[in-house]
């Protein structure tokens, strides 16, 4: 099977936050890639969540969560900041005053470089093993610019920095390792595990090329 046939799948791009008992945690974010519009009438959403993501734990406690769309006037400072580091590690909306609101379900949802949010109540939910996914009942939304939605493909041509790697000089003895397509992460070995997850974007083996490096 050629696994590189699954980048040929669209997906937009989205800060999803939630909320905490405000005494042990507050707000906190991350980034998704799945989301989409499973009924109209009632209004209902899917959202799919890592289970490692601190962000998940919180929507399952309080059942309710913000996705704000991403667009292309998104910068890598926003997909660093909710992407490749934990709320359980830092507060995510420290020092970003200015570039977020809070919606009526009392939610914080993103309004630098996003061109809308949506807010959901959770109505379902369905364990998919590494991902729970979220059916939610569309609680508020809001058109917040005309900007067109970023997707994983743009992000990837002009939005993330090109990896800096440089190609080992001639005659140099090299190794192989594997890089991550999202965040530049390195794993240092011939084989990568198929189970593995990167430990800085979250992302799987699917996202991961082998390279040759100076050993």
């Amino acid at each position: 099977m050629d696994n590189q046939a699954m980048f040929k799948l669209t997906y937009g791009l989205f800060v999803l936050t939630a909320k905490g008992d405000g005494i042990h945690c507050g707000d906190n974010g991350c980034i998704i890639n799945t989301a989409g519009q499973v009924t109209v009438d009632p209004n209902q959403i899917s959202i799919c969540v890592n289970k490692t993501d601190f962000t998940h734990d919180l929507i399952l406690k309080d059942g309710k969560f913000n996705i704000s769309v991403l667009s292309e006037k998104a910068k890598f400072d926003t997909f660093k900041r909710f992407g490749f580091q934990s709320g359980r590690d830092v507060d995510k909306f420290a020092d970003y005053a200015g570039h977020y609101e809070r919606s009526a379900n009392g939610l914080l949802y993103v309004t630098e470089g996003t061109n809308a949010y949506i807010s959901g109540d959770v109505v379902k939910t369905i364990d998919l093993g590494t991902h729970t996914m979220f059916i939610a009942r569309v609680t508020d939304l809001e058109t917040l610019d005309d900007a067109p939605s970023t997707t994983y493909a743009y992000y990837q041509s002009n939005i993330k920095p090109k990896p800096q790697t440089a190609a080992p000089a001639a005659g140099k003895k090299t190794k192989t390792v594997w890089r991550c397509r999202v965040c530049g992460y390195i794993y240092d070995g011939p084989e990568l595990p198929p189970d593995f997850i990167c430990p800085v974007c979250k992302h799987g083996a699917a996202d991961f090329e082998k390279i040759e490096v100076e050993a």
